[in-house]
């Protein structure tokens, strides 16, 4: 119950997301219909067996349709796959010969007219050897028509992302000729991110034009573009305009300010890398910092608690498939006989987008599991060593070591594999920054987190109770505050919000046994250097540090030493302030 703050903006944070994410990956244009289909059928029949400059005509018309069945007949074209049959009534009818043979070695012909089985009178399928029927026209002259019609097509193909790299194929390809049909398509493109793909493809075209002025406009083109894949041609260039000093030097500048650029989207693409992973170390350090910060309790097993919301959402995404189940053996035996036991959890075989679903499942169940993880630990054993840190230091280590041990007898000692749902997949780009989209989800599921967790400290019953048990626990206990049920929920929530993060890492990272050991020394150092207790001081510590760690990794081109310098850096800053950014006081503490 008290919890509904810290998750009723999850829905629709997760609803905006997913809207964003399916119109981005949505095509700019709708597939091909079934009319529209047939027109491209018939064009393609009267191109095999018409001739002349009827044909290029067609051609060009086939491909600006941008139609997946227009590539493969051309493609078998190319090949001398496609096959003229003689029908009884004196027309002639192309065909493809399908792949699968009989034992005879003949397979079944699919008419190109109208994409089916080519049938006798009786309405029998027609069987051919490749040898049976003759191959259509081809020469030298018409596979290269036929090519640049092949080239060309996926100009017009409904994904944007075909359309950007058959763009960036034309460009590199040396061949002028090209130019005019990217030109009409530019007219006629209205995504930003193919339009300049056909920008770069025209200009690094033109680079090989027959004057230095067609040139010097191209290089200049290709500048103001910022054209990372067209570097290597300018140097190229560079070397070859040496009886041409002034393109010579533009040509140079436009290298150079290229390099620039490159540098600029590196440095951002490392602090966006840095920034993702200072949300996922965010969201684990804001547990410890409840439960170490506030509580007081050295919690070494708050990295299995990572572990077990990781373990979560690999068991939600096999019970989404197939099913899940274990068989544990234990290493005694009693009257002889060996101890073991298991599970074995049906599954649902969903698939298309309930399966895509899973991960939204494992969101909840994730922090859920963990816990009641932590629920049970801090009942079990950290209820009696409040005020204990060295005994309760001792004795959550041994609870991790037992933990990773049974996470071992269940899951295994290897990794295993969680994969992340077709939503999550993929990235896009600002001015040539990429930028991942289980990344960028990571980075706004943090910010929902931190906002829930502040809601739920500052403007809540149970905040103003967590408050007044952490900073005077006797005191809160005199007015009345059951502080066993308010610690009791406190640990619970703190190692909750550790399997939060266990499931993003999930989506960007090995899960296995040893996870959590991977981010609890990180953990530790981010809320000591935020300030014990505090949470604002956690969100820039861990921010600080995830950035700074990628920076410095990136700086130092070696990822040792990048952390060496981090903890050098960390040391250093705790020397000038022991007490972290914002060190924090009551009067408990004073």
């Amino acid at each position: 119950m008290k919890f509904k703050l810290l998750f009723g903006a999850l829905p629709a944070f997760l609803t905006v997301f997913l809207a964003v994410r399916a119109a981005s990956a949505a095509p700019s244009a709708a597939g091909e219909s079934a009319s529209g289909t047939n027109v491209i059928r018939q064009e393609l029949v009267q191109a095999i067996l018409g001739g002349g400059g009827q044909r290029q005509a067609l051609l060009d018309k086939i491909a600006d349709s941008g139609s997946g069945v227009a590539a493969g007949i051309l493609s078998a074209w190319t090949m001398q796959e496609v096959y003229l049959y003689a029908a009884p009534d004196g027309s002639t009818i192309p065909v493809t010969l399908e792949s699968q043979q009989d034992a005879a070695g003949t397979s079944r012909a699919i008419r190109i007219d109208d994409g089916g089985f080519l049938k006798d009178a009786s309405g029998k399928e027609l069987r051919f050897g490749q040898s049976d029927l003759n191959a259509a026209y081809t020469n030298i002259r018409l596979r290269r028509q036929i090519q640049q019609a092949l080239d060309t097509l996926a100009l017009s193909a409904a994904d944007p992302q075909a359309r950007r790299a058959a763009a960036v194929k034309l460009g590199y390809s040396q061949k002028p000729g090209y130019v005019p049909i990217l030109e009409r398509r530019l007219a006629k493109e209205r995504d930003p991110a193919v339009k300049k793909a056909i920008h770069v493809a025209i200009a690094t075209l033109q680079l090989g034009g027959p004057s230095a002025a067609v040139q010097m406009a191209a290089v200049n083109e290709l500048a103001a573009l910022k054209s990372v894949g067209s570097l290597d041609t300018l140097t190229r260039l560079a070397a070859n305009a040496n009886n041409n000093p002034q393109l010579e030097n533009r040509v140079k500048a436009a290298i150079n300010s290229i390099q620039e650029h490159i540098r600029w989207v590196q440095f951002y693409g490392t602090l966006f890398h840095g920034i993702s992973v200072g949300s996922v170390l965010l969201v684990v350090a804001l547990g410890l910092a409840i439960t170490f910060g506030l509580m007081g309790v050295i919690n070494m097993a708050h990295g299995e608690m990572i572990a077990v919301g990781a373990y979560t959402t690999y068991v939600i995404q096999n019970l989404f498939g197939s099913g899940f189940a274990f068989s544990i053996t234990l290493p005694f035996s009693i009257g002889g006989k060996a101890i073991a036991f298991g599970l074995n959890l049906p599954g649902l075989n969903a698939s298309g987008w309930f399966y895509q679903s899973y991960f939204l499942f494992a969101i909840p169940l994730s922090f859920l599991s963990a816990a009641l993880a932590g629920l049970l630990l801090e009942r079990a054993i950290i209820q009696f060593l409040y005020r204990r840190p060295l005994e309760s230091l001792l004795a959550t280590w041994g609870v991790s070591l037992a933990l990773q041990q049974i996470f071992r007898m269940v899951f295994g000692a290897n990794n295993v594999q969680v994969s992340s749902p077709n939503w999550l997949l993929g990235h896009f780009s600002l001015d040539d920054v990429s930028l991942d989209y289980n990344r960028v989800f990571v980075v706004a599921f943090a910010i929902v987190i931190v906002l829930g967790t502040w809601i739920l400290l500052s403007k809540t019953p149970l905040g103003l109770l967590i408050r007044a048990v952490m900073q005077n626990r006797d005191m809160a206990g005199c007015m009345g505050v059951r502080t066993g049920r308010v610690n009791m929920l406190t640990f619970a929530f703190g190692s909750g919000l550790a399997g939060l993060a266990g499931a993003f890492l999930s989506q960007i990272g090995n899960v296995g046994p040893s996870l959590g050991q991977t981010y609890i020394v990180d953990s530790f150092m981010t809320v000591v250097v935020g300030g014990v207790g505090n949470i604002a001081g956690t969100v820039y510590s861990a921010l600080g540090i995830g950035t700074a760690d990628q920076v410095l990794q990136q700086l130092t081109g070696s990822p040792v030493t990048g952390k060496i310098v981090s903890l050098v850096a960390i040391i250093l800053f705790l020397q000038w302030k022991p007490g972290g950014l914002f060190a924090m006081r009551s009067r408990s503490l004073d």
